[in-house]
């Protein structure tokens, strides 16, 4: 009765400009959308929910998404070029400060709660917010995330790539590469109509296979008109739990993947570096991802 009612009250107002903000009549715009989601039935034991509205974006929120996108691929890519023996970590951290602001944004992670610098660079043992120093000297055979997240115009899009010094080991190489392939079947399992516990069951999968564990303190988020919003990504759950992923959904896959155990810590001088808590390798690949009507499209890699 309740499923009725909702559609004719839709039906009698599909003339009406739509819920998302698109300027368009509902009836041209998610007028369908609403039926489809209308008929799924959620399983509370699997913590199955609805995506809230306020999470689905119109076309020119994903625009703007992208444009912030740009910003931030632009300044990882300048990245490459810098990482070297020899250099300290802040170097890198006010390159990539100069860019984003050069650009006409600013980079999230400034004052984010406190966060004293534009971006994160975790070296080695580090998971994750790794505070960039003129003291943390880069040496050969050293591996590093570096993290950047951009806001235009109100808009967000937050990426991550690691980056090698010099010889690394193979377990640090096979680290990163099989990371990377973590974080590309967590992105293939994140079709529409499914439940984001798919990504981190696939990710889980493959790390699993290869020996490695996976950090589950932390992990992927909403992003776009805000640095971070629902739904948090799991990279180490089952498949069919957590929220519904539905066309207009932008979100964060970021596998963080250790050599040893999963069980990780913060630096209580800082209260934001996040290390192994066995001090093992860890590595960690980030894309902002758009789900579509088909599948998904990479926005911020």
């Amino acid at each position: 009765m309740i499923t009725w009612i909702r559609e004719m009250l839709r039906y009698m107002n599909r003339n009406d400009s739509c819920w998302c903000g698109s300027g368009k009549k509902y009836k041209k715009c998610h007028a369908d959308f609403d039926e489809r989601l209308d008929e799924i039935k959620f399983i509370s034991s699997k913590g199955q929910v609805r995506p809230p509205k306020r999470l689905i974006n119109n076309a020119a929120d994903i625009e703007g998404i992208k444009r912030a996108a740009a910003i931030n691929t632009g300044a990882l890519d300048l990245m490459a070029n810098l990482v070297k023996e020899g250099v300290d970590t802040l170097t890198l951290n006010d390159v990539a400060h100069e860019f984003i602001v050069s650009h006409g944004a600013h980079p999230s992670c400034l004052n984010f709660e406190g966060f004293p610098k534009s971006i994160c660079i975790s070296v080695n043992n580090v998971v994750c917010h790794g505070i960039p120093s003129r003291k943390e000297i880069l040496k050969s055979g050293d591996i590093l995330n570096i993290d950047i997240t951009t806001d235009l115009d109100g808009y967000f899009a937050d990426a991550s790539r690691m980056f090698t010094v010099g010889e690394v080991s193979p377990e640090a190489q096979k680290l990163i590469d099989v990371t990377h392939d973590i974080m590309e079947v967590g992105i293939a399992a994140a079709k529409p109509w499914h439940f984001v516990g798919d990504i981190g069951a696939a990710c889980a999968k493959l790390a699993h296979e290869n020996g490695y564990s996976v950090v589950t303190d932390l992990g992927g988020h909403g992003v776009g008109k805000k640095f971070h919003l629902e739904p948090f990504v799991s990279h180490d759950c089952r498949p069919e739990t957590g929220m519904l992923l539905v066309p207009g959904i932008v979100i964060t896959v970021e596998p963080m993947i250790n050599v040893g155990k999963r069980r990780v810590t913060v630096d209580e001088s800082d209260g934001w570096t996040v290390r192994t808590a066995d001090g093992s390798l860890s590595a960690q690949w980030e894309k902002t991802i758009l789900i579509t009507e088909t599948g998904v499209e990479v926005l911020a890699s």
